[in-house]
């Protein structure tokens, strides 16, 4: 799945809670702290990661690229 921003970069919670991996902000957030989300292959655990085109986030057996 590919989310296109607007901006130059968008925050991990918020790029989660756009591609529908979450139904809130709140739960989008518990899922990046609990470590449930990787960002290029590896597990982060800052909700306010700042995401820019190109990185891979990944939750269960979803893959979100952002472009």
């Amino acid at each position: 799945m590919e989310l296109k921003i607007d901006t130059e970069t968008i925050e991990l919670a918020q790029a989660i809670k756009r591609a529908d991996w979450a139904q809130s902000g709140g739960e989008a957030k518990w899922l990046v702290q609990q470590g449930q989300v990787t960002v290029n292959g590896e597990v982060d655990t800052r909700r306010g990661r700042k995401l820019k085109s190109g990185d891979r986030v990944a939750f269960e057996n979803n893959e979100l690229i952002i472009i």
